[in-house]
């Protein structure tokens, strides 16, 4: 353990309080909300909540965790984990379900990381130890395209390429009930819930998130939609649809009916990752990625199909 004790930056005046903290420390925000919650994090000699806005020059004096050792990525094969293309700049994989895109602190099962070791794929050394070559991820329950960089010059164009918003990213969904429109865009903040630090919400100050929907197909219970992101927020899909009161099928997390999941055998969201597109970084042509559906969503699919 260690304190640490200085005056709010001007920068910093009206940001959340696990925000700054995170922001000032190099803490991710979960390990900062953590932290404030615990009361290691003062504001002028008071413990505050995790949302409280915190004002320039008033006195920070937090007590920072030991340093964590780091997560070694070990060559470990992923059941089912495909390898669409690979070339000397990219990999891009068919992700399967209960697979994390890298190692994290508390998770023990397979990451794609992990997978492309045990394959003898090489990856780029660039970000942290713990996910070099990630450019984006997709959640543990979300099945799909996913591309990691080779060589060091791939890492840089596809961060940028993510950030910039130059990748195409569709996906298919099915969530609850029939959308209105049919097409459309939501364009609502996301950030970290205010109660529940494993999941997100539609927040007022979060960060900003856009997603466009078109539905493809209706069913009687529910709708098969396809989604192209222009941000690319944590469980964005899964929170903007959940705040329309249209959770993915199967998302319990998020308010999905666990009566209408047990019947169609889903013991995770429907989503996938369906379609990746981008400038391949060395030729600038575009290369363009399909992915069909994995069995459980396709049983899924089927149900609903024959029931309408």
């Amino acid at each position: 353990m260690s304190a640490r004790s200085l005056p709010v930056p001007d920068g910093l005046d009206g940001m959340r309080l696990d925000q700054a903290v995170s922001r000032l420390f190099g803490l991710s925000r979960t390990a900062a909300a953590s932290l404030v919650e615990a009361g290691d994090a003062l504001v002028d000699g008071y413990p505050r909540p995790k949302s409280d806005k915190v004002s320039a020059g008033a006195w920070l004096e937090v007590t920072l965790p030991a340093p964590v050792t780091a997560v070694v990525v070990k060559p470990e094969p992923v059941h089912g984990m495909k390898i669409i293309y690979s070339d000397d700049d990219i990999v891009v994989v068919d992700k399967p379900v209960g697979v994390a895109a890298h190692p994290s602190p508390g998770w023990t099962g397979p990451t794609v990381i992990g997978g492309l070791a045990a394959m003898g794929q090489n990856v780029a050394t660039s970000g942290a130890d713990d996910r070099q070559g990630v450019v984006h991820r997709l959640d543990v329950g979300t099945t799909g395209l996913m591309v990691v960089a080779k060589s060091e010059m791939a890492y840089s164009a596809l961060k940028r390429a993510f950030k910039e918003r130059e990748v195409d990213k569709r996906y298919h969904a099915i969530v609850q009930g029939h959308l209105d429109p049919l097409r459309g865009t939501i364009d609502a903040p996301i950030d970290r819930h205010p109660t529940a630090d494993y999941k997100f919400a539609v927040m007022s100050d979060g960060k900003p998130s856009v997603t466009h929907y078109d539905t493809l197909e209706a069913f009687r219970s529910a709708s098969l939609i396809d989604v192209k992101l222009e941000t690319g927020r944590t469980h964005q899909i899964r929170v903007h649809f959940s705040a329309m009161r249209h959770p993915c099928v199967g998302d319990l997390t998020y308010g999905a009916d666990p009566t209408l999941a047990a019947r169609l055998h889903l013991g995770r969201q429907w989503l996938h990752a369906k379609e990746l597109a981008f400038l391949h970084p060395r030729t600038q042509d575009e290369v363009r990625f399909v992915s069909d559906y994995p069995d459980d969503l396709k049983y899924a699919l089927d149900v609903l199909s024959d029931a309408s």
